[in-house]
């Protein structure tokens, strides 16, 4: 139920929300609201900057009706990702752990991918391009799920993935400093091998603060792991409260 009109916050709305209850004021369907065709919403994606309140309501956006299986589905692929946050969280990015795990594997695929984007802006951009890869993709799929799709839980779960990215970035620039990490040709940052961070961090005079970097982007990776999970727990707790058995057995009792 909808206090206000979500697009043009006009009081009162129909006590009865359902097809085909309509604002008085601007006409939105409100059971409908959340489901706008990808060309209306790519035109009005961005204007979205500018109005906070609209993105706020993008960001906690929950249908009126939610389908139990659907919900149930969503809650079983939370949890799975909260109790990966916790073991990525708990890697020590001084041995480079990280490389290790599944999830390296992939975003690895994006970091060589970046390279390549980014080679016709000269040399500097090329090497940091790998970085910029991994963290753009994941950005673009939450920013998709979001503002295209109108599914702010997908939104929190891409979200995720550009914290983990940040988590995988941390030890190879923590690396840099002292290099032991195995890069893809097989030898380490000492041995010759393309080391991105150490090409970086001594174009930007901060090599000796290699340690510091790493630490910086596992400390932000933690904090956008943390608020994706909790942002996907708020979500679902509002759509238990929408549940289409709830909303059955609310109408019957009245």
């Amino acid at each position: 139920m909808y206090q206000e009109c979500p697009k043009c916050r006009h009081t009162p709305l129909p006590a009865d929300q359902s097809l085909p209850a309509a604002c008085p004021a601007c006409g939105l369907i409100l059971a409908k609201y959340g489901v706008v065709p990808m060309r209306q919403l790519a035109e009005s994606a961005p204007s979205l900057a500018g109005r906070p309140q609209e993105v706020w309501a993008l960001l906690t956006l929950v249908p009126t009706r939610v389908d139990a299986v659907s919900f149930w589905f969503r809650v079983a692929l939370w949890a799975v990702f909260a109790v990966w946050a916790g073991r990525l969280l708990l890697l020590d990015i001084r041995t480079g752990e990280m490389g290790a795990s599944f999830l390296h594997g992939p975003l690895l695929v994006f970091h060589e991918a970046g390279h390549v984007v980014f080679m016709l802006f000269g040399e500097f951009m090329t090497i940091a391009g790998g970085t910029l890869g991994q963290l753009i993709m994941p950005g673009i799929l939450c920013g998709a799920l979001l503002i295209k799709n109108r599914d702010p839980f997908g939104a929190a779960i891409g979200l995720w993935l550009v914290g983990a990215s940040l988590l995988d970035i941390a030890p190879y620039a923590y690396d840099a400093l002292q290099p032991q990490l195995m890069l893809l040709g097989g030898r380490t940052g000492d041995d010759g091998g393309p080391h991105d961070w150490i090409y970086l961090l001594t174009k930007l005079g901060l090599l000796k603060r290699a340690h510091g970097v790493g630490y910086v982007f596992y400390l932000l990776g933690a904090m956008t792991l943390l608020i994706s999970v909790w942002w996907g727990a708020w979500l679902l707790w509002q759509q238990r409260r929408r549940l289409s058995s709830n909303i059955v057995l609310d109408e019957d009792s009245h």
